[in-house]
């Protein structure tokens, strides 16, 4: 009896196996091909609203920390989207065991992310036509846990090269000493919060740039300017449930405005582009809302630099 291999389309021969896999809490079961569609979505979902980023978070690929090699495929994109998703800050993963033999441990009631990988496999098939035994080879899914090292305590991450010293703009900076909102500077987003009229940033040293912390910054400052007690701005009334969008044209816009008047426009523009990009659904269910958009922001930059003159004023008057 002859045996022959066979190599049939990995796509044709890869079993579920791995399919279903123990979840993090509660010892419930998840599908991992659903679980994959909907990170991807859930990520393709939040790069279309969240703009640019331009401070580090997630550098470079995903790496696993004891290999020190990056994830690939699919994996990439499900460890992007769990790292936007929960602000981690560590570009590295590492399994349960991977963290205990490094002598660290997971936090308490963290919940790890789930990969994926193809195991080969491999067996012998009977052909009932030719009576030809066959090496029927293809691939088994199966599921693994990582977890950020952002979760994980008694580990530290490998030195990483210093980045270029951050070099202040003093025009720049003359405008955030003006602000009409706290800024708090830390963690690893940037937001206005209205409740709290506050601005929070990542440190200035997180920056790709030092134009880009002041691109983000006075973003976030020109979102301060719609507080009740300055321009009041409100469009829930003409976009509906789009007013947080239009918002968004407006304070973007409002930052390109005041980049122009510090000179460093030319260095954010590609950025002002893309961020106002993700938001053209607005303008193209209303033609005239980029005029109010600009028109807005063109209010936003007056008040900003009322600020900032008042200030030379009592300066010169002192």
């Amino acid at each position: 009896m002859k045996t022959r291999n066979h190599n049939h389309a990995a796509e044709h021969k890869v079993k579920g196996e791995g399919a279903q896999a123990s979840a993090s809490a509660g010892g419930q079961t998840f599908d991992i091909h659903q679980a994959i569609t909907d990170r991807i979505i859930e990520s393709m979902e939040q790069a279309r609203t969240a703009g640019r980023r331009l401070w580090d978070s997630q550098p470079s690929l995903p790496l696993n920390l004891t290999t020190g090699k990056p994830y690939s495929g699919v994996n990439v994109l499900i460890l992007w989207a769990a790292g936007l998703q929960h602000a981690y800050t560590s570009p590295y993963w590492l399994t349960y065991r991977q963290a205990a033999d490094k002598g660290g441990q997971v936090r308490k009631g963290e919940h790890g992310t789930h990969c994926v990988f193809y195991k080969p496999w491999e067996a012998e098939s009977t052909n009932h036509e030719t009576g030809e035994t066959e090496i029927v080879k293809g691939a088994v899914l199966k599921g693994f846990t990582v977890f950020n090292l952002d979760q994980v305590d008694g580990v530290e991450a490998p030195a990483r090269e210093p980045r270029a010293p951050f070099q202040a703009i003093e025009d720049a900076e003359r405008i955030l000493a003006k602000s009409p909102a706290v800024i708090h500077i830390g963690g690893t987003q940037a937001f206005y919060r209205p409740a709290t009229d506050s601005i929070h940033l990542p440190t200035r040293e997180a920056f790709v740039s030092t134009e880009a912390f002041y691109s983000v910054a006075l973003h976030e400052m020109t979102h301060s300017t719609g507080h009740s007690s300055r321009l009041d701005r409100d469009f829930s009334g003409r976009f509906g449930t789009e007013a947080y969008a239009f918002e968004e044209l407006v304070a973007e816009l409002g930052s390109a405005f005041l980049n122009a008047d510090l000179g460093i426009l030319g260095a954010t523009l590609p950025d002002h582009a893309d961020y106002l990009a993700s938001w053209i659904k607005i303008l193209k269910g209303d033609k005239k809302a980029i005029l109010t958009a600009a028109a807005q922001a063109s209010k936003a930059y007056a008040f900003i630099k009322r600020l900032v003159t008042d200030q030379h004023q009592e300066q010169a008057a002192a």
